[in-house]
């Protein structure tokens, strides 16, 4: 049973090699997985079509401050006009020769430059500039987010793979042992028995490294999606992922660089003024407007009128007496979203304060995990190298030497992924403070 199950645990390592033989096989630095991402993000992609809306929405805006011109015609058919025209010479019966209109024709071209329009067409202009600011500047925090969600998903990946590496050195360590083991059993230095907690150690090695395989491979796939690249794409990790930790500045250091560095605080600052600006020109409905006019109208009413040349310039004045009654709605609006906004910049700055904090001391806890971990990592391996000592000279039992290496297994595992989430620890407390870099 032992030989048969170790046939089949070769047999499915020697199928997942020859797949991965067959996938696209690329090495990615993390700089380069962001690069990558953040260009092939969907959710970007949404966030530049708000920008080019908010555009369009600031090009609408400079419109309305631009002359209009308008040209109008229409013909008519009358049905039994009367038509008295005091103009004419009255008849010899006393009456007024007045013949009938049985059709008409006009025409009339308009302009309208605004002149004076209380300031609506000046606050709506900048505040559709604040407006594409606050969208540009929404779309760079969506960028820190995408660039750190990439980053756990490449973290993940190297754990995964270092986790491999592990278990295939202690498995091929673990297979010598039982070689060596079967023949200490055929010579009758040690008991069947023995050998077979050997081979157990073994076999659960083979299904952890199984594990961690299947790990790897989810992760791949989780990446290749984030990174727009084919499913088959297998991504080798950067060796020097975790080579060096920076040392953490004083937490007052971070919450200083996020004041002055968020790009959701100066996209909220922003929408602010476009806010104000609202409220300007929601007062500025309840004032009159005054435009320069001029036209052009031309008409024709067959056997009795013809106007032709009648152009027309001069100043028009525009004021909603119901103002004087009505409540100004919009006013109301615009106040209402001013305080949201105030309200939205008061919670944000407490967000701030508290994920600086959080993530501050996530980032030193990771980084004393690791000292931790280093030096369980050196004492489990020291105390392999003694059990194993002891046992080769009949001192420790079968037992005690497996316990001792799956020991020193878990330790040097704890040490790699200690030091790959401080790495990510990091990155985090960066991108909360909105300095994480995406180059």
């Amino acid at each position: 049973m032992k030989k048969i199950y170790s046939s089949i645990v070769v047999l499915g390592f020697s199928a997942i090699g020859i797949t991965a033989q067959a996938q696209a096989k690329i090495l990615l630095t993390l700089d380069e997985a962001v690069r990558l991402g953040i260009q092939n993000s969907k959710n970007l992609k949404i966030d530049q079509a708000k920008i080019e809306e908010a555009t369009a929405n600031y090009l609408e805006a400079k419109n309305n401050r631009l002359p209009s011109l308008k040209v109008s015609g229409s013909a008519l058919a009358l049905g039994n006009a009367n038509v008295d025209l005091k103009v004419l010479k009255p008849s010899e019966n006393g009456g007024s020769a007045a013949p009938k209109a049985n059709s008409a024709f006009y025409g009339n071209v308009s302009a309208s430059l605004p002149l004076y329009t209380g300031g609506k067409i000046k606050y709506g202009i900048q505040s559709a500039e604040y407006l594409i600011e606050a969208s540009k500047l929404s779309t760079e925090n969506d960028k820190l987010a995408i660039a750190y969600t990439i980053s756990q998903a490449y973290n993940n990946l190297f754990k995964a793979s270092q986790q491999i590496k592990v278990l295939e050195d202690n498995l091929t360590a673990s297979q010598k042992r039982d070689e060596s083991f079967q023949k200490l059993e055929n010579n009758g230095i040690i008991a069947r028995n023995d050998k077979l907690k050997a081979n157990l150690q073994t076999s659960n090695i083979e299904l952890q490294l199984l594990e961690a395989n299947n790990n790897f491979n989810i992760a791949n796939i989780n990446m290749d999606i984030l990174l727009g690249l084919p499913d088959a794409t297998e991504i080798e990790i950067d060796p020097n992922y975790i080579s060096e930790l920076t040392e953490n500045q004083p937490v007052s250091f971070y919450l200083n660089q996020a004041v002055s560095q968020r790009k959701d605080v100066q996209a909220l600052d922003y929408q602010r003024r476009a806010a104000e600006l609202g409220t300007k020109a929601a007062k500025a409905e309840s004032l009159p407007t005054i435009a320069l006019t001029g036209g052009y109208v031309a008409a024709e009413i067959p056997k009795i009128l013809t106007i032709t040349n009648a152009a027309n310039i001069g100043l028009g004045i525009q004021y909603n007496i119901d103002n004087l009654w009505k409540k100004n709605s919009s006013l109301m609006r615009a106040t209402a979203t001013e305080k949201q906004l105030s309200a939205s910049n008061e919670l944000l700055t407490d967000q701030i304060k508290l994920e600086i904090n959080r993530d501050y001391q996530n980032s030193e806890f990771a980084k004393r995990k690791i000292t931790v971990y280093e030096k369980a990592a050196a004492q489990a391996n020291e105390n392999f190298r003694v059990t194993k000592n002891k046992f080769d000279n009949g001192l420790a039992t079968i037992t005690e030497l497996l316990d001792a290496d799956t020991a020193q297994i878990s330790a040097n595992v704890n040490v790699v992924n200690a030091k790959a989430d401080a790495a990510l620890a990091y990155r985090k407390l960066l991108q909360t403070t909105g300095t994480l870099t995406l180059n």
